[in-house]
């Protein structure tokens, strides 16, 4: 792969000391950060690439911890409707609906948007087609945690969905043997609990004792909405996070998504086990609340970033949802220091690295580090000026301004075209084959203006 030095740039290492420096250079040898800061001058002239960064920000690669690539062709099919109309009418069918080949090119379409927004990791969410996924998370050249969106039990779901449990788990099994450590080791597998309304005791034990015996990750949407709650209640004797603890199922290799309807007391359960946590906020602006983030910021959470599907954000932007993390809470709180900026940029990289369980290899610029980062260029009329780097990243910044991005030491994007795939082909189909999906589905919306067809 050889080396590239990036000269002259403001680096925003988020290294243990979270050093910045101007007009500083960053060293890639084949799949790693080999140095930082200064660059040795033998070092630099041995380079087989070298690109001067002057006027740039480089950064560690985002990581969007909560990602649905199956929804990606859903966009704007549930805007504006109940949490009901939602799940029942228009996310499910529209899932159920999908073929291996519609579910590749969400994801490809999803992964391209992903790049463009600085996004170098990520965690799927889980869907129906994970061979799918994999095969085209491999294409793009991104780093991702996928797993299987898993349940057996729950009324109202598409034929198929709800199996028995020892069917799920060993699907799981089988789709780790078959994906994890793969594309060069950026894909891990992980295994996904949908919810606790669609998940029994026997698969979420079971699950979590797998996934500490294969030493990975679990990926389940917790304390969504008031409902879920509500149901645990009813169903398990407890709250969800009570529950999950009652079963001896959290840990540090938990990621609970969402997390918005939870009680102090859960709050410190989460603490206790060392849970790692992703915060949607623009989905949770959507139907589900604020999620407690400066509460569990302070018990010392590791709070991550997620920008959920397309149907729940329409935009999975990680600029535009560092942006609103910033600027809910101190809203709700009435607090400016409720969630500032240098924190919401953890949440983004550091952070999101612990919540991917890669802190030792990603989330940082320092050498040994995995090559994973982005070039941002702020040279337009609604970034400039920049006078605070870190600042200007989470409140000023715009995908667009994301000019380049490299992961495990290969450019994924240069000059905002993305490299790895035919970015014109996959944008020449992906209103077709949502159509397609669309009408598959029997989804249809009415009007919201008057509509003529002219031709």
């Amino acid at each position: 792969m050889g080396s590239t030095l990036l000269r002259n740039a403001t680096v925003l290492s988020m290294d243990a000391e979270r050093r910045i420096f101007e007009n500083g250079d960053v060293l890639i040898k084949d799949d790693r950060i080999a140095a930082v800061g200064v660059v040795e001058p033998q070092d630099a002239d041995a380079a087989d690439e070298v690109l001067d960064m002057a006027g740039r920000i480089v950064l560690p690669g985002l990581v969007n911890t909560h990602v649905h690539t199956s929804q990606q062709l859903e966009r704007g099919l549930a805007d504006d409707v109940d949490l009901l109309t939602w799940l029942h009418d228009r996310t499910w069918p529209f899932e159920s609906a999908l073929s291996e080949e519609d579910q590749y090119l969400s994801t490809l379409a999803c992964g391209c948007e992903l790049i463009r927004s600085g996004v170098t990791t990520f965690g799927e969410a889980g869907g129906q087609h994970v061979d799918a996924t994999g095969r085209a998370v491999e294409e793009l050249g991104l780093r991702a945690n996928l797993c299987l969106s898993s349940m057996d039990c729950g009324e109202g779901l598409p034929d198929g969905w709800v199996r028995p449990t020892q069917e799920v788990l060993a699907e799981q099994k089988g789709l780790y043997d078959r994906w994890h450590g793969k594309a060069d080791g950026r894909i891990n597998m992980w295994f996904g609990l949908r919810t606790i309304f669609n998940c029994s005791d026997e698969l979420i034990v079971a699950t979590k004792d797998m996934a500490d015996t294969l030493n990975t990750g679990v990926h389940m949407h917790v304390a969504e909405i008031l409902e879920e709650v509500r149901f645990a209640e009813q169903t398990r004797g407890a709250t969800t996070v009570e529950h999950l603890a009652s079963l001896g199922a959290l840990g540090a290799n938990l990621l609970a998504v969402h997390h918005v309807w939870l009680t102090p007391k859960e709050v410190d359960l989460l603490a206790l086990h060392n849970v790692k946590t992703s915060h949607n906020a623009a989905a949770a602006m959507r139907y589900l609340g604020f999620a407690p983030v400066p509460e569990m910021l302070r018990k010392g959470i590791s709070v991550s970033i997620g920008t959920d599907g397309a149907p729940s954000n329409n935009h999975m932007d990680m600029m535009s949802e560092m942006y609103l993390v910033s600027l809910i809470h101190k809203g709700r709180h009435l607090d400016p220091y409720a969630v500032t900026a240098e924190r919401v940029l953890e949440m983004a990289t550091v952070m999101g690295a612990q919540c991917m369980l890669m802190e030792e290899s990603i989330g940082s610029l320092s050498a040994g580090m995995k090559a994973d980062l982005i070039v941002v260029n702020p040279c337009d009329f609604g970034t400039l000026p920049v006078h605070d780097p870190v600042s200007a990243m989470v409140g000023a910044m715009y995908s667009a301004n994301v000019e380049s991005s490299m992961c495990d030491g290969r450019w994924l994007m240069r000059d905002r075209k993305v490299l790895t795939v035919d970015m014109e082909s996959v944008l020449g189909e992906i209103q077709s084959r949502a159509d397609t999906v669309r009408k598959r589905a029997g989804i249809q919306l009415p009007p919201r203006f008057p509509v003529t067809k002219v031709r």
